[in-house]
Order: C-alpha cells, then sequence, then structure tokens
C-alpha cells in the first residue's frame, strides 16, 4: 500500500523556480491544500495549492486547458472554496486529483503558460482554515508526553491501565479553532490553592502542546465502524496543531470528566493540508516495545504494522514580545518525532468510529503531544520545565517556565530521508494576549 508513484519522484521538478529550492516545504512533491483570498480584498474564499512560494489559485485555473474532463466536479468545489467535498471523495479520486495538478506544475507541463497567470505569491495571501470543521477530538497519543507528565501527577503509576489498549481522547471544541497567526487572550477561569478555597483570575500556567491534525475523508455511516482498511484510506490530510492549555485551569477542573475550560479557549492548526499521499514516501513501520500488549484485532493490520506510522520531524520555537522587538528571531525549545507516537492515524480513526460513531468529511483528530524520549525533547513547557519548578532560560536572558503575554510559539515540521523529496507541514504561529479585564 506504499502508494510511491510518479507524483513522489525526488528528481521531479516543477516550472515554478522556487518550488525547485533544496529547502522549500512545498515542492512539486507536495502539493497541500488551503483556503485563501488575497490580503485586504472583500474576495470570496476559494482553495489554492502551496508551490514554492506562490500559491496556485484554483479559482482561476479550473479554466485552463488541459485538465482531465472527470475532474471538472472536483475543480469547481476547489474553485468555489469547497475542500470538504473533495475530502468526501474516495481516496482513488483524490489521487487522481494530485496526478493532475502534479502534472500541470511539472517541468514540461503544457499547462505552464496558462498557470503561471493564476499563481499568487503566499506573502500577499490571506489564509483561512482550510475547510469548514464540523467536529474536534484529540487524543493522547504521544506516550513519552503520557509518562512525562503521569510522573509529575503519579510517580508510580505514571500511565493509566488503559492507556496501552485504546487511543484515549476526549472531545474538543471545534468553535475557538484559528488558522496560524491566530492571538488570543490569557483565559479566566476557576483555580484552586493546596488548602485554599478555589478563585476566579485569569490562568497563570499558560502552555503550549506540539500536536499534529489529522483531517478526516470520506467518513463513516452512523452505526457503522471503519475497520481498519477503511480508516486507512479514509483520512486526508495532516496539519500542525497547537493545543494551548491552561495548566492551572486543568488541574482543578479534569476530575473526574477530564479537560473542558482548560482547552477550549484556542486551538492553532497550520493552514496547509499536507495530503495523505503526499506523505506516502515517510510511511515507516509501526511497532510496540518487546512486552506491550499487542493491539485487540479491531485495532491491528498488516498494513499498520509494515507502515501504520509517519516519519515527521517536529519543532517548538518561541518569540517572546521582548525578542519580537529586538528583531530577533524565535529560539528553538524543543524536537521531536511523530513515529514515535504510541497509536497510528488510522488506529485514531478505527477506535473513534468502532462504537458506530459517524466521522464526517473535515472532522478534525489532534494526536496529542507528541514529545521525544528525552528530556529536552518534551512538546511542552509543563515538561522541560519539570511542572514549573525548572524555568528554561532562553537566549535573551528571559526565562519561562509557563507562557507570558506577548509571546509566540512557532511550530515547524517537515520530512526527510533518503530517496524522497523534502516536504513540509508550513507553520503554525499563535501568540498570547493579555487577559481582558
Amino acid at each position: 500500500m506504499n502508494g510511491i508513484d510518479s507524483s513522489h519522484d525526488p528528481a521531479l521538478r516543477s516550472w515554478l523556480a522556487s518550488a525547485n529550492a533544496a529547502q522549500t516545504d512545498f515542492p512539486v512533491q507536495n502539493l497541500p491544500f488551503g483556503r485563501f483570498r488575497r490580503s485586504a480584498s472583500a474576495e470570496p474564499w476559494r482553495i489554492g495549492v502551496a508551490i514554492g512560494d506562490q500559491v496556485l489559485d484554483l479559482h482561476a485555473a479550473q479554466h485552463s486547458s488541459g485538465w482531465p474532463a472527470d475532474l471538472g466536479q472536483a475543480l469547481a468545489a476547489l474553485a468555489a472554496g469547497d475542500l470538504n467535498t473533495v475530502m468526501a471523495l474516495p481516496q482513488p479520486r483524490r489521487q487522481a486529483l494530485r496526478m493532475a495538478i502534479s502534472a500541470a506544475l511539472a517541468e514540461g507541463s503544457a499547462q505552464a503558460a496558462s498557470l503561471a497567470d493564476c499563481l499568487l505569491p503566499q506573502a500577499q495571501a490571506e489564509m483561512a482554515l482550510p475547510c469548514a470543521i464540523g467536529d474536534y477530538t484529540d487524543f493522547y497519543t504521544g506516550i513519552h508526553h503520557a509518562t512525562t507528565v503521569g510522573k509529575l501527577f503519579r510517580p508510580d503509576n505514571p500511565l493509566l491501565p488503559n492507556y496501552k489498549w485504546l487511543p484515549i481522547g476526549y472531545h474538543g471544541r471545534a468553535s475557538s479553532i484559528g488558522v496560524s497567526g491566530q492571538t488570543f487572550h490569557r483565559p479566566w477561569g476557576q483555580t484552586r490553592a493546596e488548602g485554599a478555597d478555589p478563585v476566579y483570575a485569569p490562568c497563570q500556567r499558560l502552555d503550549y502542546e506540539l500536536e499534529l491534525g489529522v483531517f478526516v475523508g470520506q467518513g463513516n455511516a452512523s452505526g457503522r465502524p471503519m475497520g481498519m482498511a477503511s480508516a486507512e484510506e479514509n483520512w486526508f490530510g495532516l496539519v500542525l496543531l497547537n493545543d494551548w492549555s491552561a495548566r492551572d485551569l486543568q488541574a482543578w477542573e479534569y476530575q473526574p470528566l477530564g479537560p473542558f475550560l482548560a482547552k477550549s479557549f484556542a486551538t492553532t492548526i497550520s493552514p496547509w493540508i499536507v495530503t495523505r499521499e503526499a506523505l506516502a514516501p515517510f510511511r515507516v513501520p509501526f511497532s510496540r516495545p518487546a512486552g506491550d500488549p499487542a493491539p485487540l484485532p479491531h485495532l491491528d493490520s498488516d498494513i499498520n504494522r509494515t507502515a501504520g506510522a509517519i516519519d515527521i520531524r517536529l519543532q517548538v520555537l518561541l518569540q517572546t514580545a521582548a525578542m519580537r522587538a529586538q528583531g530577533q528571531a524565535p529560539q528553538p525549545l524543543t524536537t521531536s518525532n511523530y513515529a514515535d507516537a504510541y497509536w497510528s492515524v488510522a488506529q485514531m480513526l478505527a477506535h473513534h468510529s468502532s462504537n458506530g460513531c459517524n466521522l464526517q468529511p473535515g472532522d478534525l483528530l489532534g494526536s496529542g503531544t507528541q514529545s521525544g524520549p528525552t528530556p529536552d525533547q518534551g512538546g511542552s513547557l509543563l515538561e522541560l520545565s519539570g511542572g514549573g519548578k525548572l524555568p528554561i532560560t532562553l537566549a535573551s536572558g528571559e526565562t519561562r517556565s509557563f507562557l507570558q503575554d506577548g509571546d509566540s510559539v512557532v511550530l515547524r515540521a517537515h520530512c526527510e530521508r533518503p530517496g524522497a523529496r523534502r516536504i513540509g507541514l508550513g507553520e503554525c504561529v499563535g501568540t498570547v494576549l493579555a487577559a481582558l479585564a
């Protein structure tokens, strides 16, 4: 099922020079989808494809000659800003669309001259959420994060008994999801110090979480679980996701039903959905440590064992208000890899639908915080600062245990291996504003 075809050929080049740059996130082998319009315009939103430092405007491009006739409906939906209709297509149809866009943007394409007029510099594009997000579920698949955070609260029993048997998740809040560039005010909430009565005040332990977001493709009918084979075909693509977290609110509210107001005030995602098909060269075997229980049959498959994991290198950077004022670039804090996740994308979808829950095109699943195995690879400040007890010293001389007003968090990710073209997910940036009075 490796799904590798001519669109992944590392020697493939585009007629657009910026797409051939060695470190671009968006070579012709990537072709992610996003929703955009010209900055400072009132134009209707439309779907575009990121290519090099440009956006291919599919509203303008739909009228270019050379597109396969059977893609007319898909192109019309994209031109109208409707990515959900394409998400709902069977995987072979999505693959055909990818192949057509790849051929159109490849060096020597007969469509090059007409499509050159359909490009907009990304710097001149205003981005929106890439699709209509009907529902949002956040999982907890990063075992290194789960173990480290568990040790802070349960030193003798960091992982609860169910962790290695099913992908744990909770229902999130879709209405507060924003696209990269999102700003939000520090949330207010109820907290309780040891031995004191609860108080209502601005959050003091605000944190980020390094995650990936999975967009559902076709989905499933109510009452009909996907199964692993269907789940593998039924995810559309990935984005970066920052699951902002108010740790002090969370500590008081989360028992017995889990996260609520500590998570619902903001979630930020990157604007470009990197498709399942683009990630095919970076699929790697999914395995469990010796001695861990094997997944139950409904969460297991040959495909998942041979290529269920994805080799994606993740990074978090921080830029304080003082750094920004002095023109200093964001400072790297940590790196990790999605290949370390304890549960795969297909397992998340299969489990979510296993009780008959109907997932729909455009539903979003968070991966949970993706930390690495070493202490310096924590995917949150909660981990990097040892629960706030060991502040991090930045190159600017400032320290952080948790986020302060004016801090911007930047998430980045890319895939790279010998024999494949490097592709990236772009950036996911969010900035904390002061609490409203």
